[in-house]
């Protein structure tokens, strides 16, 4: 696997040069699109660029992938939460605040990972890189690559750049650059039950259908070969390009996964199930990528699917759907939003 990755160091990621490049042309007119009018935020609300998610009660889970399983009744306080996924402009301006080196521009220390390769060691990224073709049948390892030098300011390696993409959803960012952005705005992650509420936007009944949705940015076509991006975009959205839910909260299905404070529990019944290392609890994995790094940490739940959910593999653009993620795997098809609780509501 190390030699296989070093040979593919320095590629870049199809979905960063279709639409992120500055030495490259978009593969498409709808790539060209760098950011999309978001309503005028209410000027009386305490929480400017957050919407209130009322308490509630609801069926949270599904039954798609065993995952998801058991669908359970679930009460939730209220709380605020950011209308769109954080973007390039606001990490930045938390990283100049407080100059915080996220996890992807870290060299590993070779004591603590002497079976990785040198190349591996060095700070970088997963990035999605879609196949010329399929030679291993559904191995991920032919559309997941290792990129020394991408992270969330070089999506797709150190030629690339998120200059003009401010309003992207950043991207390759850990739980602890996450969790380090909310606690300087003062906020929290949300929980996988906070998140999955608001996602609902207050349908208490599981939905009776899984229909790819029409609003959102997913892949349209057979993963990972074909996109028509009949949605607008062959790679990630500006933020709120699409209808806000009821609630008025954009993107919270597809566009990029989402990272929230929950640790993963393979077994929702069984809370000592932690996850430890890398697996899958059915047969498509196509989201996930290698392990190409072993994890130091445990994982994380991620929900509402990405711009690579398809209908032929990662039927996850859905409220209910869930996923693990590695601590400390930084990964081009994940971001993040945060939430605010009043004190006194727990």
């Amino acid at each position: 696997m190390g030699g296989f990755l070093t040979a593919l160091l320095g590629l870049y990621a199809w979905f960063f040069v279709s639409s992120h490049s500055s030495k490259q042309a978009p593969a498409n007119s709808a790539s060209l699109k760098l950011t999309c009018e978001l309503p005028s935020a209410n000027a009386a609300s305490p929480r400017p660029g957050m919407v209130w998610i009322p308490e509630g009660k609801f069926d949270m889970g599904d039954t798609v992938y065993a995952e998801e399983k058991p669908v359970r009744n679930i009460k939730i306080k209220g709380f605020w939460m950011d209308r769109t996924e954080v973007t390039n402009d606001e990490f930045a301006s938390f990283v100049k605040a407080t100059g915080y080196v996220t996890i992807a521009e870290r060299n590993l220390d070779p004591l603590k990972h002497a079976q990785l390769p040198a190349d591996m060691l060095k700070a970088g990224a997963v990035v999605f890189s879609m196949p010329a073709a399929l030679k291993n049948g559904d191995d991920p390892s032919q559309w997941w690559k290792y990129v020394v030098g991408a992270n969330w300011r070089h999506p797709a390696g150190p030629n690339t750049s998120i200059e003009k993409y401010g309003s992207f959803p950043v991207v390759h960012i850990t739980y602890a650059d996450a969790k380090a952005y909310a606690q300087w705005k003062g906020h929290q992650l949300p929980t996988e039950a906070q998140w999955e509420w608001a996602a609902r936007a207050g349908a208490k009944e599981m939905p009776s259908q899984h229909d790819q949705p029409a609003g959102a940015n997913t892949w349209q076509g057979i993963f990972p070969m074909a996109n028509s991006s009949e949605d607008g975009f062959a790679g990630l959205a500006p933020v709120g390009c699409y209808a806000p839910n009821a609630y008025g909260l954009f993107d919270m299905i597809g566009n990029v996964w989402e990272l929230t404070a929950d640790v993963f529990v393979a077994n929702r019944l069984e809370n000592s199930q932690l996850r430890t290392k890398d697996q899958g609890l059915d047969p498509d994995d196509a989201q996930r990528p290698p392990a190409f790094k072993q994890a130091t940490g445990g994982a994380r739940v991620i929900k509402g699917g990405s711009f690579l959910c398809a209908p032929n593999y990662c039927m996850r653009y859905r409220a209910g759907s869930r996923q693990p993620q590695e601590e400390d795997l930084a990964v081009s098809h994940l971001g993040f939003r945060t939430i605010y609780q009043p004190a006194g509501i727990n």
